[in-house]
């Protein structure tokens, strides 16, 4: 082979050579127009590059399309840089913050000066992104000194990007460029504007300039894109049915939570219905810890400020969260508890262990607290105080592997017996180019890390690699479920730690009578209780598991003389714990059944002369209709084998 030559090694294994400098999207033509057709971007070594930026060495090239996450990325972040474009047209004058893709879509950042911006010009501007997508301009990569970077937006007077250049190192800097719009980007993006077929502007919001209050106040556009118009169509109908399963809508429609703004922002209410239910998953889980041999703990919500330091919690996070609590005693201070662990760790700690008492697994529904800011709270799903079905587990390193995989069946046995099917596991790594984002030593990250990537390899888990993603102090498996409407949550999260035990000084003597550091896992298959309802109700509607449901079936008397005989029944069925409540109302027996309807109670039963006579109830099932005449007996029977069923 010539020195002119290079080895490329396809996703497949197989190994083509090219001349220096070809690019991803002549690759992709080797191969054939269609690939090349649909190809954005491409992933070179590791790291995603535009798909005409030139190769020069041997590498190993995965060709990136719309099927791809990171193709999906690349095309977003293209289009905010088209939306720019379109901005920059329309409104002259205009100052562009930043501007990435997101899970859906992408944002950009926007400083109108002294015009005023509504939803209303939203349209205008999506007709005038796909009039410059169609004239197919390409996207130019430029590498680009500081000096002239900073010169060019001196003269444009973007004090922004400024601000952004003032981070950046000589040497590092590059523009794209497309039409008539530069921007400052590391990139990757797509060969040209042509591939974006579809466009629609979401939304506007505000957002603090590098997210900090003290800055200006910015407008932020939210937009997605699609390569077909097919897709956005099929989007928007999405949209509208997560519109219809908004946890906060059905939060209120089904009385089950509020928030009061005297009790402060971000701090949920829950109302008896919503309760019940947070009660069921709650004893739900703790039957499952019980079997699995996990003792429950409770421990304050606030803990002294050494605590945290100790922890490295308040190094970490303490000057972005709630401040110490000053007391009466000069220089004492108090948090609230962000986190359960550090108290676990003190419990651990309360008298000598022995290798013979391990592993030891600590459990507790503890309430942490930590401050967002007022921009980010969302419902249930960003909260400032919330509930996690905490866990620790302090074992020998020899046992890590095995504790780790007797949690990973405690988490899918939890998705089973909730309808989380689709599911994907994350294993979250350091970024060995970060090492000053964690805490400990090289070789307890190696065992950690390897110990989740084999847990996960030996249960068969469909999993995915993220660098970057670790907890300061340790690697960490995040479950990542798919709803019914296919939107990724993170719930249920795994972690190894050999970094707390060692701050806390955790001990234990070995059958050789030394002293020795326990390893720690944290796991909360649930994650936050608050942000497990709220994915829980959009992913069922409100219809939630016959176990789960707060309000399991309503009777339903066709007139008053027949409430004694309801009330008979009711008390026959909490005899059964099936809980439920008598709907008295003086209404026709056909609107009690649509209100029923509407609430989403699973079972509704009428109770009339006839059934009275007969001891029995007319049954119906929420969505399917009437199902027959049941005997109390042999309804509370049937309804307990649904039951079985789906905690089987």
């Amino acid at each position: 082979m010539s020195d002119q030559q290079i080895n490329i090694t396809l996703p497949d294994g197989s190994v083509r050579s090219y001349e220096k400098g070809v690019s991803g999207l002549q690759i992709a033509l080797s191969i054939s127009e269609g690939l090349a057709r649909n190809v954005l971007a491409a992933k070179v070594n590791g790291e995603v590059w535009d798909a005409t930026r030139p190769i020069h060495t041997d590498a190993t090239v995965q060709l990136l399309t719309w099927n791809d996450k990171d193709g999906k990325s690349t095309f977003w972040h293209s289009s905010a840089h088209l939306m720019a474009e379109a901005l920059e047209a329309l409104y002259p004058g205009v100052k562009l913050g930043i501007g990435p893709s997101i899970e859906t879509g992408f944002y950009y950042d926007v400083d109108f000066g002294d015009r005023e911006f509504d939803g209303a010009e939203l349209e205008k501007i999506e007709s005038k992104m796909a009039e410059l997508a169609k004239q197919k301009s390409e996207y130019i990569r430029k590498d680009i000194s500081k000096a002239e970077a900073v010169a060019y937006f001196t003269e444009k007077g973007d004090e922004y990007k400024l601000d952004l250049l003032s981070g950046l190192d000589d040497g590092t800097i590059t523009f794209y460029e497309q039409g008539n719009f530069v921007d400052l980007c590391r990139g990757p993006h797509i060969p040209n504007t042509g591939f974006i077929k579809a466009v629609k502007l979401l939304n506007i919001a505000g957002a603090y300039w590098r997210g900090d209050e003290k800055n200006k106040m910015l407008t932020r556009i939210y937009g997605v894109t699609f390569p077909k118009a097919k897709e956005l169509t099929e989007y928007l109908h999405m949209l509208e049915e997560a519109k219809r399963r908004d946890h906060r809508k059905l939060g209120r429609e089904l009385e089950l939570f509020t928030f009061s703004e005297k009790v402060g922002m971000g701090l949920p209410l829950w109302l008896p219905k919503g309760t019940l239910l947070r009660e069921r998953l709650v004893n739900f889980m703790k039957r499952a810890q019980d079997k699995s041999g996990y003792q429950q703990v409770v421990t304050p919500h606030i803990g002294h400020k050494a605590l945290y330091e100790t922890s490295g919690h308040y190094e970490k996070y303490g000057k972005d969260s709630f401040q110490p609590i000053a007391t009466p005693n000069e220089g004492e201070e108090f948090l609230l508890k962000p986190m359960n662990c550090p108290h676990h760790c003190e419990i651990y700690k309360h008298k000598p262990r022995s290798y013979k008492d391990l592993p030891i697994r600590y459990a507790e529904f503890g309430t942490v607290y930590r401050y967002e800011q007022s921009g980010e709270l969302h419902g249930l799903t960003r909260v400032r105080g919330f509930t996690q079905d905490d866990a620790h587990i302090f074992c020998r390193p020899e046992q890590v592997k095995e504790e780790f995989i007797k949690v990973i069946d405690l988490v899918l046995y939890v998705f089973r017996a909730l309808g989380f099917e689709d599911y994907t596991a994350q294993i979250s790594l350091r970024d060995p180019a970060k090492a000053e984002k964690y805490i400990g030593s090289d070789e307890a990250w190696n065992k950690a890390e390897a110990a989740i990537i084999e847990a996960a390899a030996e249960k068969g888990l469909d999993t995915v690699t993220e660098l970057g993603e670790a907890a300061f102090y340790g690697p960490k498996l995040d479950f990542m479920v798919k709803d019914a409407l296919g939107r990724k949550w993170q719930l249920g999260t795994i972690q190894v730690d050999y970094q707390l035990p060692d701050r806390f000084e955790l001990e234990y003597i070995g059958s050789d009578n030394q002293k020795h550091r326990p390893v720690m896992i944290h796991r909360a298959p649930f994650g936050s209780l608050e942000r497990f309802v709220a994915v829980l109700i959009e992913h069922c509607a409100g219809n939630f598991p016959l176990w789960l449901s707060p309000e399991q079936m309503t009777i339903l008397p066709i007139s008053e003389k027949f409430t004694s005989y309801a009330e008979e029944v009711k008390a026959l069925l909490e005899d059964h714990d099936i809980m439920g409540a008598i709907d008295n109302r003086d209404e026709k027996i056909g609107r009690k059944i649509r209100d029923a309807e509407v609430k989403k109670i699973p079972f509704m039963l009428i109770v009339g002369e006839k059934e009275m006579a007969e001891g029995k109830l007319s049954v119906r099932r929420h969505g399917e209709g009437d199902l027959g005449s049941f005997t109390p007996e042999e309804f509370a029977a049937y309804f307990k084998g649904i039951i079985a069923e789906s905690l089987a």
